[in-house]
């Protein structure tokens, strides 16, 4: 009994962790926010931009745990309009979550590294039509 104790003070302890309110880290994708306790790891991120399409893959790193991470970046996405639309989990991959939003399309990737917990956040947002042919 007391192991089963320990065990829903965990969770809930968990759980505490992945309501933190959400910090946006870049204003393109402001839709996408970013849970607390995660930093920006500038070195690895690419942002692409143009006329048409923006795409970023951006890699942030915490020590939270990868379960309570999942729940966070789901609970705040969906809760901004995002459409949750599959997960999977690999033991030597991590958690994969995908997402689409109109004219958007995110896949967040969840992992341990040896230090830090890793979400690789790769999105593509359509921003506009191309230009025609000069008539």
């Amino acid at each position: 009994m007391r192991q089963f104790l320990i065990f829903i003070a965990i969770v809930f302890t968990l759980s505490a962790c992945a309501s933190s309110p959400p910090q946006t880290q870049r204003s393109e994708f402001e839709d996408i926010p970013v849970p607390k306790g995660l930093e920006l790891d500038w070195s690895r991120s690419t942002i692409i931009e143009s006329p048409t399409i923006k795409a970023a893959r951006l890699f942030y790193k915490g020590r939270l745990t990868p379960d309570s991470l999942a729940v966070a970046f789901r609970t705040t996405l969906e809760a901004n309009g995002w459409r949750y639309l599959s997960s999977t989990t690999a033991a030597q991959r991590g958690t994969t979550q995908v997402y689409e939003k109109a004219g958007s399309s995110l896949q967040v990737l969840i992992y341990e590294g040896w230090y830090y917990t890793w979400a690789e956040v790769s999105a593509t947002r359509v921003i506009g039509k191309e230009p025609g042919p000069a008539r």
